[in-house]
This record gives structure tokens, C-alpha cells and sequence, in this order.
């Protein structure tokens, strides 16, 4: 049997990814699917750990845009990651799969606060973690909050989860002479600008020297062959 390349993963996950393509709210099917790939690496003993935005349900930049402070339009972005955190919770429980939705912004009633030791010690027990409420702090996006915990808990690999099979140098939806590259170094990420991560998770990554890999979670296996050490998407570190 293969032996895989990384023991314990963070996955970030757009919030995009519980709606349907061009929609918003959360649709279960799509919950559904998500729960199935995590599913699928869980069951070949891989300790899997998620950080979830919430762009689905609120876009704090709508709101800075009329007016609103951001700090405000934050808060608002980190209680749509809770909402999503216990959609996704539910979907993983319903395939078996024990999980737990620990939040950077206290709601104790309906999850765990976040605390760093407990959640490797659920990781180490074979549950499923989900990071919500981002860093719990403003001015800071999810990317940010999943590559801080990422090495908070000890991950070999953060997987930025997309609907695009890796980093390009312009978008391949609208340019089909796009190119995609296999690999980059953190600095020719950061030079380059490109859209793929925030610039601070990268720096973060680069600075904890934690490989970041970029794929497509919709296409067949992407994220277990990416586990296992296959050339999938996009790898991303020094």
C-alpha cells in the first residue's frame, strides 16, 4: 500500500464551495460532496483539519464598499464561516465521519472554542476539525486564518481547495491562453501578485516554511493523489 507523502493536512475551503456554481447560501448536495472527499482521505488514516470561509453567505467587501466599517464587515464574515462550519459538520457526521467545529469567536452553545491543543488532540483521536470564525480578528482573510492554524497544529501541507486546477499567470476562465504553473517559490508568488492565496498567508507559509498546494477538489482524486505525493496542481514553497 502507498505510504502518503503528508500525515496531517489543513484544507481551505472557499465558502463558494457549499453553494452551487454562481450561486450563494449553502445547498447540502454540495455540503455533501465536500463531506465525501474529506471522507475518502480520512479513511486512509490522514488526520484532516479545515478552515472554511464564508463569501457564500456575506462579501464584507459589499458592505465596505456602502459605508460600513470594516471591522464590522468582518465580524460579519466570520459568524457566515460558523454557519458554514456546522453545514459542513453536519454533512461529514451524516457519512460517519466525527467532527468537531471549534470558533475563533466564542459561541459556546454551538461550538467548541478554539484552543490549540484540543484540536490536535481531536486530530490524534481521528475527528475531523473545522476552524471558524477565521483568525478572529478584522483585516484578516480566511487564507490568512487557515495558514495560521496550519501551523498551529502541526500540518505537513496547507491545500487551498478551487474549482481551478492550479495557479495560472492570468485567469484561464476568460483567457485561454492562460498558463499554469506546477511550481513557485513563495517570493515569485508574492512578486508575481497572483490571485491564488492572500499575500499574508503566503508570507505566513514562506516564513514557517509550509508547502502550500493549489487544486482543483472537483476533479476525481485530486486531493487524495495530492496527499499521496502526485504531481496535482500547483505546489507552492521554497
Amino acid at each position: 500500500m502507498a505510504t502518503p507523502k503528508y500525515k496531517r493536512v489543513l484544507l481551505k475551503l472557499g465558502g463558494e464551495a457549499l453553494s452551487k456554481p454562481g450561486g450563494t447560501g449553502i445547498d447540502p448536495d454540495e455540503a455533501a460532496f465536500l463531506a465525501e472527499r474529506v471522507k475518502a482521505v480520512k479513511d486512509d488514516g490522514i488526520e484532516v483539519a479545515i478552515v472554511i470561509g464564508g463569501g457564500n453567505l456575506w462579501r464584507g467587501r459589499d458592505g465596505i464598499e456602502r459605508g460600513m466599517e470594516q471591522a464590522t464587515a468582518d465580524h460579519m464574515g466570520m459568524i457566515a464561516t460558523v454557519m458554514n462550519g456546522l453545514a459542513l459538520q453536519d454533512a461529514l457526521e451524516r457519512i460517519g465521519v466525527v467532527t468537531r467545529v471549534q470558533s475563533a469567536v466564542e459561541m459556546r452553545a454551538i461550538a467548541e472554542p478554539y484552543i490549540r491543543r484540543r484540536a490536535i488532540r481531536h486530530l490524534e483521536k481521528g475527528r475531523a476539525v473545522i476552524f471558524a470564525g477565521g483568525t478572529g480578528n478584522p483585516y484578516f482573510t480566511t487564507d490568512t486564518a487557515g495558514a495560521l492554524r496550519a501551523m498551529e497544529i502541526d500540518a505537513n501541507v496547507m491545500v487551498k481547495a478551487t474549482k481551478v486546477d492550479g495557479v495560472y499567470d492570468s485567469d484561464p476562465q476568460t483567457n485561454p491562453d492562460a498558463v499554469k504553473f506546477d511550481h513557485l517559490t513563495y517570493i515569485d508568488a508574492l512578486n508575481k501578485r497572483l490571485k491564488a492565496l492572500d499575500s499574508t498567508a503566503i508570507s505566513l507559509c514562506m516564513e514557517n516554511d509550509m508547502p502550500i498546494i493549489v487544486l482543483n477538489l472537483w476533479q476525481p482524486h485530486s486531493l487524495r493523489r495530492a496527499i499521496f505525493g502526485e504531481p496535482v496542481g500547483t505546489i507552492i514553497s521554497r
